[in-house]
């Protein structure tokens, strides 16, 4: 299974990325823009775990541009707050679920991954 982490902070990048490899994932790729993300989507990742508020694009532009790259690429939106206008937002667009950051765990991260797989 591959991953894309997609958000401007490195912090949370490396700790997304540590969460994933503890979990036994090792196909991930990180970036700090949505451009990068974008640009990368031949590399046909399964899940993009996206953060909403990101400088250049914010998270909708990229979740757009994603969906109209590939319908069936699992889009996980990520957000420092809950937001409800913005979650709406999201899942309206595509995106398969809503995450707050400070509730990120590696369990929450697997069991999002199992609901994917199972």
């Amino acid at each position: 299974m591959k991953f894309f982490l997609v958000d401007d902070d490195v912090f949370c990048l490396n700790l997304y990325q540590q969460f994933l490899e503890k979990l036994g994932y090792s196909e991930i790729e990180c970036f700090n823009r949505g451009k990068d993300c974008i640009d990368n989507l031949q590399n046909r990742p399964d899940i993009i775990f996206l953060d909403y508020s990101m400088d250049e694009m914010n998270g909708i532009e990229v979740l757009q541009a994603i969906k109209l790259f590939d319908e069936s690429i699992t889009v996980i939106f990520i957000s420092g707050q809950e937001n409800v206008e913005v979650a709406v937002a999201a899942l309206k667009y595509g995106a398969y679920d809503y995450i707050v950051k400070s509730k990120i765990t590696p369990s929450l991260l697997q069991s999002i991954i199992d609901r994917l797989v199972f």
